[in-house]
């Protein structure tokens, strides 16, 4: 049986050598099975392409794909289930955060229990900064609120997959992709692993506030139309509270017979900006989508290629 490893990579030059070194170690425990190695270079700027040839070149298992600048990951994880040929299919990443010591484990219950996909999460977010936790589990409560789809709380993009999950993801044929929602849209029976924390091996996240903050935009965008009925709501409440005070204010001119009060400049402004406000949030969030399908009928491909390895004769017994 043929297992591919999909491995995005962006500027990992510090992390692959103690990757590779791991993968040779549960390859070497896991015998009677044949691995495929599909790394994705996302146009890293420093030597992990050099580092990615030298090891395609020794090992015949691995090859690369090196996109002609940047996509992001979810471009760079497409890619690499694209050019998987295994019959099991697991993406993981570069940096060691994803224990390629789980995968003999995720190995065996695939096997043992009836799933289609072993997926991973993490039980604690030791070693993150207290702030971007705290948003992070803030973020999983809002979508789960908002969306049909289940994204479960600390899930990992790290999970193996049978082949038809794979075919599956890949046939969701949207551009601006949220990997976390289609693999929970897809659905499939699945049995998530949990296991704690582990901290980057080596090098720095790639992952500042704010691009966090706009993958999370991506992902409430991408599986929930819930934001635009909260525009239309804020929209019927303002308009029933000027209703309401123009009922106050006409009932209490009659009964006082005061038809004009001294102008209020402070309560008329505060109005104004209120009002102001909920049109440019609704337009905000209208935008959101308009935006969205503005990028998908572009229909421009998700990432360019500009270097890839040979595919190499494998040698080894089927199992």
């Amino acid at each position: 049986m043929l297992i591919s490893l999909v491995i995005p990579c962006y500027n990992e030059e510090a992390s692959l050598p103690l990757l590779n070194e791991a993968l040779c170690s549960v390859r070497k425990e896991l015998p009677d099975y044949r691995f495929e190695l599909v790394y994705v270079d996302d146009g890293s700027k420093d030597k992990t392409l050099s580092i990615l040839r030298d090891v395609c070149q020794k090992d015949a298992d691995a090859r690369y794909i090196s996109f002609s600048r940047n996509f992001g990951k979810e471009a760079a994880i497409y890619a690499g289930l694209s050019e998987s040929k295994g019959d099991l299919v697991a993406i993981m990443d570069a940096d060691m955060q994803d224990p390629p010591s789980l995968i003999p484990e995720m190995l065996r219950i695939m096997n043992e229990g009836d799933y289609d996909v072993v997926a991973t999460r993490r039980v604690d977010r030791k070693g993150e900064p207290k702030i971007r936790s705290f948003f992070a589990r803030a973020f999983y409560r809002l979508i789960n609120r908002m969306s049909d789809v289940e994204i479960v709380d600390g899930a990992r993009d790290f999970r193996l997959m049978k082949r038809m999950v794979t075919d599956a993801v890949l046939n969701v044929s949207e551009r601006q992709r949220f990997s976390k929602g289609i693999f929970g849209w897809v659905g499939f029976k699945t049995y998530w692993l949990e296991y704690q924390n582990v901290e980057r091996a080596a090098g720095e996240t790639k992952w500042s506030f704010w691009k966090l903050f706009k993958y999370a935009v991506e992902g409430v965008v991408a599986f929930t139309t819930v934001p635009l009925r909260i525009a239309t709501f804020s929209g019927f409440f303002v308009s029933a509270a000027a209703f309401i005070y123009m009922l106050y204010y006409f009932i209490k001119a009659i009964f006082t017979q005061v038809w004009d009060d001294i102008p209020g400049y402070a309560s008329t402004l505060t109005i104004v900006l209120f009002l102001g406000g909920i049109v440019l949030i609704a337009l905000g969030i209208l935008g959101e989508y308009i935006a969205r399908t503005y990028m998908e009928v572009k229909n421009r491909p998700l990432y360019i290629v500009r270097e890839q390895s040979e595919i190499k004769k494998r040698s080894g017994k089927k199992s």
